[in-house]
């Protein structure tokens, strides 16, 4: 599954109330922050991972990273590594390449939410594109996305610019 119609056609059949929002073209989730004018504590930003053999999608909030010890903590896991772009592209084909929504399952991938995250009322999340945006409430995502809850994201270090 994929593009926006698709993912607007799996809401709409499972009466999900949301809305979209058109933006300028933004291409990091503190970017689509800004251009939508939500707060980055309910921007959810979709990182893919890979634990040990597995890619995983991982939901957490745009102010936050992944700390990947407590992945391979929470996992048991030898080796945990970000997906490459290139694997962006064959996993979201319909997708622009770091603007996939939350939505694994649609894609066959098992989903690992932030626990921080779940504490939402409401997300924000890339429709497929750099210029829309779905918002809609935190509770009717976990029903259709069924995600592994999980505390594996922190803030990261005002000296470091690297986030994960």
């Amino acid at each position: 599954m994929a593009k926006m119609t698709d993912l607007l056609r799996y809401l709409n059949s499972n009466k999900i109330e949301y809305q979209v929002l058109e933006h300028d073209p933004a291409f990091s989730a503190h970017d689509v922050a800004i251009a939508t004018h939500v707060p980055e504590s309910e921007m959810a930003k979709a990182v893919v991972i890979r634990i040990d053999e597995r890619f995983w999608m991982t939901v957490l909030r745009s102010d936050q990273r992944i700390n990947q010890q407590l992945v391979k903590r929470a996992f048991a896991a030898k080796h945990v590594h970000l997906a490459h772009e290139e694997d962006l592209g064959t996993l979201f084909p319909d997708c622009q390449i770091g603007a996939m929504p939350p939505f694994g399952n649609l894609y066959g991938l098992p989903v690992l939410v932030d626990e921080s995250l779940a504490q939402d009322e409401e997300i924000t999340f890339n429709a497929c594109t750099h210029t829309k945006s779905i918002r809609m409430k935190y509770q009717d995502f976990r029903r259709l996305v069924r995600p592994v809850v999980a505390g594996f994201a922190e803030s990261p270090h005002p000296a470091e610019d690297r986030e994960l």
